[in-house]
């Protein structure tokens, strides 16, 4: 009887303890976090296509790879195709709108400089002062972002060969100047504590997949999509 009394008790005991656990202490699966992410750079952010329209960029597949841990997003792009250095600063330096943006950030990712040196192309005695311009400008964004917003998490790309499908002694002209890009905007990512994330060995990979048009510099989808896994690479192991 005793022994009864035990067992009836205990199952008592335990029922009231479920009934008054709160109801988080049952939900399954993780709890979403929230963040707020900006992109911020050139037609590669706004997801210009080989074809010449605008689809799904970079940073919006990196949003897809957000919502896939379990994070909401708010999610602001103000990539701008055929912008320089000189714009994207203008616009950090200046617009109430995109500085709001950013202070509000836990993300951001920048693609800035292609466009510069693009331009450039055609009057080789300018491209040194291109360069120095571009690391000029770029310090000026990535600073002021700090100085915005400190705790913001950012991550600044390097580009690809745009010209794989060009001759090989195009090539040999070429490809140095793409590499003293990446140097000047590595730089100045180190320089502010930020993470550089490149793309030009991974995107060598398979030009005739990611870079289809030969007479075009975008990327297709599924370049985008491998774009955003590079930075989501960065951004995974060191979110938490």
């Amino acid at each position: 009887m005793m022994e009864m009394k035990r067992r009836f008790a205990s199952c008592l005991l335990a029922a009231v303890i479920v009934v008054f656990l709160p109801l988080t202490a049952f939900a399954k699966g993780p709890d979403k976090k929230v963040v707020d992410y900006v992109a911020l750079g050139d037609s590669l952010a706004a997801g210009m296509t080989p074809t010449g329209g605008l689809d799904l960029g970079y940073a919006d597949y990196l949003v897809s790879r957000f919502e896939q841990s379990q994070y909401t997003v708010g999610y602001t792009n103000f990539g701008v195709p055929g912008y320089t250095s000189t714009h994207l600063m203008q616009d950090v330096l200046t617009r109430a709108d995109v500085q709001g943006k950013i202070t509000e950030a836990e993300f951001i990712t920048v693609d800035i400089g292609a466009n510069d040196l693009l331009k450039a192309l055609n009057t080789p005695d300018q491209i040194p002062a291109v360069m120095g311009t571009v690391a000029v400008n770029l310090q000026a964004v990535l600073s002021t972002i700090d100085q915005l917003n400190p705790k913001a998490k950012v991550y600044v790309m390097g580009y690809y060969n745009p010209f794989p499908h060009y001759p090989q002694e195009q090539q040999d002209a070429l490809l140095p100047l793409l590499g003293t890009l990446n140097q000047v905007i590595e730089s100045r990512a180190a320089a502010n504590g930020d993470t550089f994330v490149p793309t030009e060995k991974i995107i060598a990979k398979h030009y005739e997949v990611y870079l289809p048009n030969p007479s075009n510099i975008h990327l297709s989808k599924e370049g985008y999509q491998l774009v955003a896994k590079e930075f989501w690479k960065n951004i995974d192991k060191s979110k938490n």
